[in-house]
């Protein structure tokens, strides 16, 4: 595990975005931890995800001529990247769920989409959010050129592969995570006050893992 990735896994569990004990999701599975970036609501927590984010696509050396975030979590997160660039003028833009038929109407919030464009949102679960804004971008005459999430959860889906590795694979575009479950599991491993949780998560990864 990188320092980046430490870094952040510290940072989510201070703001209680990833909790350990029992959850249920959307799937029906009991799933022995929680992440939900929806817990940043201040500022100075906005401020330093975007960091994160930043650092991430830095260390990886990715170039892009716009970064875009899908209507509603990507939206903050895609605002807050783009700034922690400081002065370098990112252009950034953002879908609306639902089209706008008045005043500037369309579908489109911010820079006009051209050119290389990077996607930057929480995690992909199902895959949806991510499929439908690879769409919009083609639409609009960009090249969706990799994208950018906090957390790659390495579950299958509803077959055997994970919802990342479908999308991978369905329009060969890279995926980079600033956390994977490995990641969370060898923090666990280290840290005593969490190993309490070790077992429940490798048995679930063993079951559900991709």
């Amino acid at each position: 595990m990188n320092t980046l990735s430490e870094q952040f896994i510290n940072f989510t569990i201070s703001n209680q975005i990833l909790k350990f004990g029992e959850f249920k999701t959307k799937a029906g599975r009991i799933s022995p931890y929680f992440f939900n970036l929806g817990l940043i609501n201040n500022g100075k927590d906005l401020k330093e995800l975007g960091e994160f984010y930043r650092d991430l696509i830095e260390k990886n050396n990715i170039t892009f001529d716009l970064l875009f975030g899908p209507a509603y979590k990507g939206i903050s997160i895609v605002s807050a990247t783009a700034i922690a660039f400081g002065d370098a003028k990112i252009n950034f833009a953002f879908n609306r769920k639902e089209v706008k038929d008045h005043g500037e109407g369309g579908q489109i919030v911010g820079h006009p989409i051209q050119g290389d464009v990077v996607i930057i949102d929480d995690v992909i679960s199902a895959g949806t959010a991510i499929r439908e804004s690879i769409n919009i971008i083609k639409a609009h005459g960009g090249n969706p050129k990799a994208i950018i999430v906090a957390i790659d959860r390495q579950e299958k889906g509803q077959g055997h592969e994970s919802a990342i590795q479908e999308v991978k694979n369905d329009f060969n575009i890279d995926v980079f995570s600033l956390i994977n479950l490995d990641d969370v599991i060898n923090f666990i491993k280290k840290n005593k006050e969490l190993n309490q949780y070790l077992e429940k998560i490798e048995n679930y990864r063993s079951v559900y893992g991709a």
